[in-house]
C-alpha cells in the first residue's frame, strides 16, 4: 500500500470512484456524475489552493483518494477543513482509510490548522465509526437537509480538535 500525492494519471480512477459513490450512496449529496473535464479541474483548483489530495495506490493501481478544503468560505474559517475520503468498495476494510485519514490530519497539524471537520450522512455507519475511531466526535446534526434516492438525508457533523 503507497499513499501518496495525487497526480493527473490518477484522475481516471478517482473519477470512478468518485462517480460510483454519487451513483450508489449517500456518502456524496450529488446526483450528477463527474466528467474527465470536472474531475481535471478540480484537482487543478485543489492544487492552486494548495490543498491536498492523496491517493492509495496498491499494486500500481488507485484504490482510494482522499482530501480536505475549507471549510466555509468566510475569512473566520480559514483554520478549519473539511475532509474527504472515498475507498473503491472492493478495498474497504483494510485500513485505506486510516492511512489516508492519518495522513490528511498530519498535513492539516503541518499546515497549521485548528480543526477537521467530516460531513457524514447519518446512515452511513461505517464512516461514522471510522471518524470516532480515530478521534472525531459528534457535535451535530441537520435532519432533512439533504433528499437522494426517494428520502430525506440528515447529516452529521463530526470534529476532530488539531491542538
Amino acid at each position: 500500500m503507497l499513499i501518496r500525492k495525487a497526480q493527473s494519471k490518477d484522475l481516471r480512477a478517482i473519477l470512478d470512484i468518485m462517480n460510483e459513490a454519487i451513483l450508489n450512496t449517500t456518502s456524496m449529496y450529488a446526483y450528477e456524475v463527474h466528467t474527465e473535464a470536472t474531475i481535471r479541474q478540480w484537482l487543478i483548483k485543489k492544487q492552486s489552493d494548495k490543498m491536498p489530495v492523496f491517493v492509495c495506490e496498491m499494486n500500481t493501481n488507485v484504490v482510494a483518494y482522499s482530501s480536505f478544503d475549507t471549510f466555509r468560505t468566510c475569512d473566520a474559517y480559514k483554520f478549519s477543513v473539511e475532509n474527504s475520503i472515498y475507498v473503491h468498495k472492493d478495498f474497504q476494510g483494510r485500513g485505506i482509510g486510516t492511512q489516508l485519514l492519518t495522513t490528511l490530519i498530519e498535513r492539516a497539524k503541518k499546515d497549521g490548522y485548528h480543526t477537521i471537520i467530516a460531513g457524514i450522512d447519518a446512515s452511513n455507519a461505517g464512516s461514522y465509526h471510522f471518524h470516532q475511531q480515530l478521534g472525531f466526535h459528534e457535535v451535530g446534526r441537520i435532519r432533512d437537509v439533504g433528499y437522494k434516492f426517494g428520502k430525506w438525508l440528515e447529516l452529521v457533523f463530526m470534529q476532530l480538535m488539531l491542538e
